[in-house]
């Protein structure tokens, strides 16, 4: 989901995508991303049975419902609250978004200049205290989001700060939103919209979704949320007006990484990670499963630091060439049964329309040329660690003690690569707790790998590459950019015309490779264990689930 980029839990548990244990010969099949890769088991209506449960785990309880709020934007919440409330648009395998008809008649863009967007809403779509749907919760979202009111603790402000005014249109089906300058992505916005009572205050806002959903405007409700025995259950909502559900429940239970493998082993759940190669290897014979994979927004990255020796932008090129990215992808898979391509763009997944591999040279393994630029930056090779004006060229590579065994290979075979062009590399592990929070919020490292996922439509991407504005990194926690990189950004995000935009995008994503900033590994799969028999649901690719589709088969 796009508010979960970087969700730190989800990116602590599984920064790589696998242990190193085992080796290939499980390998079932070898799945190369395409532009529309998923597998969820499609299935018509009229195959699916009405009723039945659907058992997921969850690895964190949640306490935020308000998925703009900033502690509500852990990943599997936002995707809870878009089965609750009034999801306007989904995106379909090629990352293209479509109006959801039981909110939308239409939605269009009416004006460029300014651009206009108008709504029209469907008349029988309704909040659960029995309140139309109409624009004054698009008001109470922006007003919220915007950032004008300090008071309003928000997650993200992208899109909303763009918007000059939103008023009722013909009829009171009929919203316009205008924007002072132009933003592209505006059909991530208003997702999903909340009722203007739950939000328009901000006492409301920060503190009335906690541990509660107080209105509802999705084909699901918050049946229950039992924090002692850390179960959630959602059942349909009565007063639901489109497609009745298929399933009578959806049943969350909060699980460690640990006890989910075993959680399905045992039936006691329908869905399970099995992106590791222990996981894979529990998983892949288990009795009424089948094995799904995908390819979701998901990238898994090595981000440098900017301070130190590191402030040096030939420094972090010279790194770029030190590594070996193909020996750290292997080490990665290794016993995986999805082959990890190499990731060649930081804004762009290679199942997404507009990908272009801009790499180039800046990470094209050669530590003779990574040598010769040190040695141009002034880091002298006296036979062992380089050292400049009498300090030696010593990094830390940050690490969360909670980390797989693949995250060690990874850092270790990181450690080798760099001491081959004399530069020592110091291996720090810190609390799992504390990983986000004191170290990589907080710039404190020289080297670090975590995910992002979910950065999608691509104005998601642009708070990890911008200029920090005073203490605010917004998502780029190198504090790396340049005033050309974070130009083409906001180009990018106010271009309308989706071809330009991308073009733009790669224009941009070409100097982030120049300026040494962060280098991509690889876009991550999506491997999971399924119940046999369950229909429309499994590893996605960048499409929304349709949550009243899925179901058992008949």
């Amino acid at each position: 989901m796009g508010r979960a980029a970087a969700a730190a839990l989800a990116a602590l548990l599984a920064a790589t995508a696998c242990t190193s244990q085992g080796g290939s010969a499980d390998v079932a099949k070898t799945v190369v991303p395409t532009v529309d890769a998923e597998d969820n088991n499609p299935q018509p209506l009229d195959n699916i049975k009405d009723g039945g449960e659907l058992r997921e785990p969850l690895q964190q309880w949640i306490t935020q419902w308000n998925p703009y709020q900033v502690d509500g934007t852990y990943g599997d919440a936002v995707e809870i609250m878009g089965y609750l409330e009034a999801k306007l648009f989904r995106s379909d395998a090629q990352g293209v978004y479509h109006p959801v008809p039981e909110y939308l008649v239409s939605a269009q863009v009416t004006s460029t200049s300014p651009q206009v967007v108008t709504y029209k809403l469907n008349p029988k779509a309704v909040w659960s205290d029995g309140t139309a749907i109409g624009y004054r919760d698009f008001e109470a979202v922006w007003k919220a989001s915007n950032g004008k009111d300090q008071a309003f603790n928000l997650a993200d402000s992208s899109g909303y700060e763009q918007i000059s005014g939103v008023e009722q249109g013909a009829d009171p089906s009929e919203v316009k939103v205008t924007f002072s300058e132009p933003y592209a992505d505006w059909q991530s916005l208003f997702s999903p919209l909340l009722p203007a009572s739950g939000i328009s205050t901000p006492q409301a806002f920060n503190e009335g979704w906690i541990e509660k959903v107080p209105v509802y405007g999705g084909p699901f409700v918050l049946q229950n949320a039992d924090k002692t025995a850390q179960t959630i259950t959602l059942a349909p909502n009565p007063r639901w007006w489109g497609p009745k559900p298929k399933l009578d429940r959806i049943t969350y239970r909060v699980l460690d990484a640990a006890a989910i493998t075993q959680s399905f082993l045992n039936n006691e759940i329908d869905f399970a990670s099995a992106g590791t190669a222990t996981s894979y290897g529990q998983l892949k014979d288990a009795k009424d499963s089948v094995i799904r994979t995908g390819t979701p927004w998901d990238e898994v990255h090595i981000s440098f630091g900017g301070n130190g020796a590191l402030a040096d932008q030939k420094v972090r090129q010279a790194l770029g060439r030190a590594l070996d990215r193909a020996s750290l992808i292997k080490i990665a898979n290794k016993g995986v049964p999805v082959e990890f391509k190499p990731l060649d763009n930081h804004l762009f997944m290679t199942n997404q329309s507009g990908y272009k591999a801009n790499a180039g040279d800046w990470v094209a393994y050669d530590p003779t040329t990574a040598k010769k630029w040190l040695d141009e930056a002034g880091w002298k090779d006296a036979g062992g660690t380089r050292s400049k004006d009498g300090q030696p060229l010593e990094l830390h590579y940050v690490m969360s003690d909670g980390s797989t065994q693949a995250q060690s290979d990874l850092a270790t075979a990181t450690q080798n690569m760099l001491q081959q062009v004399g530069v020592k590399l110091t291996i720090d592990k810190v609390p799992s707790k504390e990983y986000f929070s004191k170290y990589i919020d907080q710039g404190k490292f020289d080297l670090a790998s975590w995910r992002n996922t979910g950065s999608f439509p691509l104005s998601k991407t642009v708070p990890i590459f911008r200029a920090p504005q005073g203490d605010n990194v917004f998502g780029n926690y190198s504090k790396l950019s340049t005033p050309e990189i974070d130009g083409l950004l906001r180009k990018a995000a106010a271009t309308l015309d989706p071809a330009k935009a991308a073009e733009l995008y790669n224009q941009a994503d070409v100097k982030i490779w120049e300026l040494g900033h962060t280098v991509e590994l690889y876009q991550r799969p999506s491997i999971v264990a399924v119940r046999k028999g369950l229909a429309n649901f499994g590893a996605g690719s960048l499409a929304d689930t349709v949550i009243t589709s899925v179901g058992w088969q008949k």
